[in-house]
Order: C-alpha cells, then structure tokens, then sequence
C-alpha cells in the first residue's frame, strides 16, 4: 500500500452490558436503535442493514476476527477502538478484553479515549448525565497505567515505538497539558521511547495540538463546518404529510426538525479545505445519517454514494503521501462500524462491499 495506512474507528457498543441495560432497557445494543430506524422522508435510506443480517455480538472474539479478515482484505491497516474510561470505571471494554487475551486477530489496533460525558443523547435529553467524566491527575496516572498491557501488545499501532493514542475532547480536560506530561512520563518508564498523542478536531478545531501537549491533531468526518446549504425541504415535507394523511386528518402542520445536507457538496468541501500549520491527519467517512439514534434533530447526508467516496479517498490519499513521512502516513476513516450514524464501511445489504472495494482501489 505504499506506507498508506487507512485505520478505521470501531464502535464497540454491539454487546449487551448491565449500564445500557438499566438506561434503555433490557438487552440493548447499539443494534436496538438501528432495527427501529425508519425513512423521514422520500428515497431516505433507512433502516441500515448488515449483509446477510448480521447483526453480530461483540462478546464474542470470532466475530473480531471476522471482520478482520475483510478489513484486510480491503486495505485497512487496522482499528482505531473507542475506549470508555471514567474514573477507573469502564464501559464496553469485553471486545477489548477479549482482544487482549486471545492475542487474536492478527490486527494492528489504538485506542481513543472517549472523554465525553455519557448522556440521554439518544431520547433528545442531552443535559441528562448519565456517567460524569471527571478528571484529576491522580486518575489520569492510574488511566495510563491501565493502557500500559494494550501498548505493550505487539499489534498495537506504534510510531518509532511510540504507542499513538488519541482523546476525542482533550479541551474538556481542564490540565490536559499536564496529564500528558504525566502519561509520556509513565511510558518512558515502561520502555517505551514516548507516546504519539493525536486530539481528535470534531468540536474545537484550529487548536495547535502542541499547547495540550499533543503531537498532532485529526480531522473527524464529516466536519460540519463544511457541510454547505442545507438541502431543498420539498420533498422531505411533502413525504411526512403524505404519511400523516394515510393514519389520520392533519390537525396541525408537519414539524421537520432534521438538519439534511448533501454528501457531494460535504465532499467537495473537505477536499478543497484550509490546511492547517501543523500536523493533521485527515479523515474520511462513507456517509452519515443519525437519525436511527436521534428522533428529532438528526443531521443526515443525502446522495452518498461509493465512488464519491472513492475519490475523496484518492484525494487524501494523496494529501497524505504529500504531507507527512512514510513512517507517519495514517490516514483515519469515520467508520468501519457506526450503524447508529450512517457511517459503516461495513458491508450492507444496499451496496454490499462497494465502499470497501473503493477504499482498496484508493489506497494500492
């Protein structure tokens, strides 16, 4: 792949655990919301479904290992996996866990720290803390010394022996600074020569990764600053009070809350956008559309499609190649896995492999 490494970011929320149990009821994963996932308004793709209905649980290691297989086939360097620390408490580490004891797949895998707080996102209610991320520079030593056994794993992604890991929101973190000071101490006492820190840029962007202590910053897919207009309501109107008029009489006028966009234009703006003066990955994404997490208030991209896709990967491909040496030549895709979003190279039973087959085409 000539030193290109496309590294996808996994959601790990396809397994049942006792929290998600007690906030949204028995037995859900991150497949309950997708399953119930309908059309807002004409031509609207949804529901998201897996080829062949795989709707696959995470506790179990072959399932892993399965989708490395494609990944690799396809041209992916690896899995960038959401981590879910709060205060030594853990969510949804088993496919981690698993992953760290079997010592199967053969993958090359990193961390990011999710850092939010965890909410009622997905019934509109923000505000309502369900898990509060608190921090301290005592938790952030004994988080480091948690990671220690993933860095020290020989399939974990490292850059002149430098574990790469990335936080999602390093501006929430009010001594961010000095937690990284204390995380590359801890692994220079391990052996390691450093850690190579990345800020994830999806709320606070333009930041200089350097005054947080970081080596270098990602761009997160797909940036809505560079979404453009919002696309025309006729037909996404029209469609609702069709629907209403089936069930009932209309009493009151239809209320359309989502926020539609257009994939090409999205595309054509994260290609053309302003680089930044240091380091920055970039990032691309197949498509999104919330709507199966978010009743009201999603944000969906309409006219997707897989050779859009591919030449956004041509194009930061080759910013990559131009804009970093070949030991740093990562470039991140938002998703392999984020069904809840919209945003999967993950075949379905719409385009089935097309997205990857792409991706493949982009990179070799």
């Amino acid at each position: 792949m000539d030193n290109i490494k496309p590294i996808a970011f996994y959601l790990p929320q396809y397994h049942q655990i006792k929290e998600n149990n007690e906030w949204w009821g028995e037995g859900f994963t991150e497949w309950t919301n997708v399953k119930k996932a309908t059309p807002k308004f004409k031509d609207h793709y949804q529901p998201h479904i897996p080829i062949n209905n795989n709707y696959y649980d995470l506790s179990d290691n072959n399932v892993l290992e399965k989708q490395t297989k494609i990944a690799q086939k396809y041209g992916l360097h690896g899995f960038c996996f959401y981590h879910y620390w709060f205060n030594g408490e853990l969510l949804l580490e088993t496919p981690l866990h698993n992953l760290l004891a079997n010592k199967s797949p053969e993958l090359p895998f990193c961390l990011c720290w999710a850092n939010e707080n965890w909410t009622r996102t997905w019934d509109g209610q923000e505000k309502e803390v369900l898990k509060k991320q608190n921090y301290s520079l005592d938790d952030d030593l004994k988080h480091i010394k948690y990671l220690m056994p993933f860095f020290k794993d020989e399939r974990y992604i490292k850059i002149d022996g430098k574990p790469v890991f990335l936080m999602y929101r390093t501006e929430l973190h009010p001594n961010i600074k000095e937690a990284s000071e204390i995380w590359r101490e801890e692994v220079k006492k391990a052996g390691f020569p450093d850690l190579y820190l990345i800020r994830v840029e999806n709320f606070e962007r333009n930041i200089d990764p350097v005054l947080h202590g970081f080596d270098a910053g990602t761009e997160f897919a797909p940036d809505g600053k560079y979404s453009g207009e919002k696309a025309a309501k006729k037909n996404m109107l029209s469609y609702l009070v069709s629907k209403m008029l089936h069930k009932s009489s209309i009493k009151r006028s239809a209320k359309f809350t989502n926020k539609v966009f257009s994939y090409p234009t999205l595309v054509n703006n994260m290609i053309n956008k302003p680089k930044p003066n240091y380091k920055y990955f970039r990032c691309i994404s197949p498509s999104w559309d919330n709507s199966a997490r978010r009743k009201e208030n999603a944000t969906i991209y309409i006219d997707s499609n897989p050779k859009l896709f591919g030449t956004w990967a041509k194009k930061m491909v080759s910013y990559t190649k131009n804009n970093f040496p070949k030991n740093e030549q990562f470039l991140f895709i938002n998703a392999w896995n984020e069904w809840g979003e919209g945003c999967h190279l993950e075949p379905d039973e719409k385009v089935g492999y097309a997205y990857l087959e792409e991706l493949k085409k982009a990179v070799t």
